[in-house]
């Protein structure tokens, strides 16, 4: 059994996720330890969870966009591990999905990443992981404005939702100086995982 294996019937036997097990949903993640760039996200949205695959909508392929990777290098669990905030979809609020569950990457994440040693960067997709990882006190937009400040380490960019479109309308240059960074490190890491050793 592997690691991420052993976790997955651990989470799935927590009680704090006994009402998603009676929903017959699993827990969405990817975990290797092969990983080179750890992708977190929010929480998967309903169709995703329903589906069981990870960013199973339109905010999927715009992600895979903004890394510059098609769908088979993004799903390559040597390449890729995908840990977002909480495994499970949260359900509906007043104004689109509820965030995920603040106690859940808490205790989650650390046990899959000390699993995972050959991880090279963590992309921190939206406001709920750079609150969690990074510690400062900007906002979403002066942390991908300055996403040199987190290198090498983390990456911090917006979400890939439509929702985000206003966003990105009224900071240009997220597609034009910070998209080209992130696809240049990400590439930069992929080449280096499958030259020959």
């Amino acid at each position: 059994m592997t690691f991420e294996e052993k976790i997955r019937q651990e989470i799935v036997a927590s009680p704090e996720n006994a009402l998603f097990k009676e929903k017959g949903y699993e827990p969405l993640f990817s975990a290797n330890r092969e990983a080179r760039i750890v992708l977190i996200g929010q929480a998967p949205g309903i169709r995703a969870q329903e589906s069981g695959r990870l960013w199973n909508d339109k905010s999927g392929g715009r992600l895979m966009d903004f890394l510059g990777v098609d769908e088979k290098t993004f799903f390559n669990p040597q390449l890729f591990a995908h840990l977002p905030m909480d495994f499970y979809f949260p359900g509906k609020g007043k104004n689109g999905d509820k965030k995920p569950r603040k106690s859940f990457a808490k205790k989650w994440h650390p046990k899959l990443l000390k699993e995972m040693d050959q991880v090279q960067l963590m992309v921190l997709i939206g406001k709920e992981a750079q609150d969690f990882y990074l510690e400062d006190k900007r906002n979403l937009t002066e942390r991908v404005r300055h996403y040199q400040d987190y290198l090498p380490a983390y990456f911090p960019i917006v979400h890939p939702s439509p929702r985000n479109q206003i966003w990105m309308h009224k900071n240009p240059w997220f597609e034009r100086l910070v998209l080209p960074a992130l696809q240049t490190r990400v590439h930069e890491i992929i080449a280096l995982r499958e030259a020959p050793q």
